[in-house]
């Protein structure tokens, strides 16, 4: 496996040192930068080009949201994981937006750390299992109207259940089709969103309005 430069953004400094200290312990992780906030960041990654940027998204001087941006005009390929409280679920369309792949819950333990990093780092979405549950339980649209122009009515239907956590035997039932039908609808919905994963059809849900956070 190639190896990945990492930096790590957050103001609190311990925060930082604990997390640096563990991914240093990978023997595929290279390079470790630090910053204490958005603007030190941007000012350093010109010299301290990486693959993957975990930024909390609550920091003084710049926040997460803004430093993903700028980030993403300086260094198109970087992938971007946000660090989220609990208090920070008014931002995740923000840093969706502005380019994250990844949501972890700052609490989260080491190994969903590497999965997170390992997902990201080859093109997928990765959501925290907590982050994603709390997500699940939001309203949905109540109404397919306006549903992306991409999807058809069914699949856009079907898009709600599985945002909803919905297996494809149960999506069968509630919609009176066949396994096989509901598996190709999943089939498709990949595809047209070019997602690789649930993580990513909920990210595709939440872009298009789909998941009201």
């Amino acid at each position: 496996m190639k190896k990945i430069s990492i930096y790590i953004v957050d103001d609190h400094s311990l925060f930082r040192e604990g997390l640096k200290l563990l991914l240093s312990n990978l023997d595929y992780i290279d390079n470790i930068f630090e910053a204490e906030n958005g603007q030190q960041f941007i000012d350093g990654l010109g010299k301290n080009l990486v693959e993957i940027a975990m930024l909390d998204i609550e920091m003084p001087v710049m926040n997460g949201i803004q430093a993903a941006q700028l980030a993403k005009e300086i260094a198109p390929g970087i992938k971007i994981i946000a660090l989220s409280m609990y208090s920070d679920e008014n931002y995740y369309l923000s840093m969706i937006e502005a380019g994250a792949c990844g949501f972890l819950l700052k609490n989260s333990n080491f190994q969903e750390v590497e999965q997170a990093i390992n997902d990201v780092y080859n093109d997928k979405s990765y959501i925290s299992i907590e982050i994603l549950n709390n997500i699940l339980k939001q309203p949905l649209k109540t109404s397919l109207g306006s549903f992306n122009e991409e999807l058809t009515e069914r699949e856009a239907e079907i898009l709600l259940y599985i945002c909803k956590g919905f297996t494809n035997n149960e999506i069968a039932d509630q919609l009176g089709l066949s396994k096989r039908t509901v598996d190709k609808h999943r089939e498709n919905l990949l595809l047209k969103t070019q997602s690789k994963n649930t993580a990513n059809l909920v990210i595709y849900a939440i872009k298009n309005g789909f998941l009201k956070i």
